[in-house]
């Protein structure tokens, strides 16, 4: 049994963030999503978490399950017996990503990357762009799943 690690801050997960777990789900026999710690995130870990698990079930994903993730991103996979780690690309990441990947490759030569390219009609949206835009009261319901439309609105609601 394959079992791949999809792991990233997700604040907040967006569509193309779940179109990556969608397709690895398809890849994999599971994925493991990993949500890391952030002290600088916008929502907590637990809100993060639950939204993203409102997505992998809206998508129907029956072999995937969310969880927390603190550390290295190798030694997570392997406490979860991950073989892989999957990772979305943008235009703009190759060189940040092939560079983690070869440390990670130094330190777990065991675990591979997998690469799976994000899809054009997320290729220039990212948890850092939809937080900026929903900041200044943009409209970023395109962007994210409506559950996550939803916690953005209140996050950035004016007090009355």
């Amino acid at each position: 049994m394959t079992v791949a690690l999809y792991a990233g801050r997700f604040d907040p997960v967006t569509n193309g963030h779940l179109d990556i777990a969608a397709r690895a789900a398809g890849m994999f026999d599971q994925l493991v999503i990993g949500v890391a710690a952030s002290r600088s995130a916008l929502f907590s870990l637990e809100e993060r978490i639950a939204l993203f698990e409102e997505g992998v079930k809206r998508a129907h994903l029956t072999n995937v399950r969310v969880t927390s993730i603190a550390g290295l991103t190798v030694d997570e996979a392997r406490a979860q017996g991950a073989q892989v780690l999957v990772r979305g690309l943008r235009a703009g990441d190759f060189g940040y990503e092939f560079d983690m990947t070869l440390m990670n490759r130094h330190m777990a030569p065991d675990i591979d990357s997998v690469y799976l390219m994000t899809a054009l009609e997320h290729s220039y949206v990212s948890g850092t762009r939809v937080r900026e835009l929903a900041s200044f009261g943009r409209d970023v319901s395109e962007f994210v799943s409506p559950a996550v439309n939803d916690a953005i609105l209140k996050k950035f609601q004016k007090p009355a």
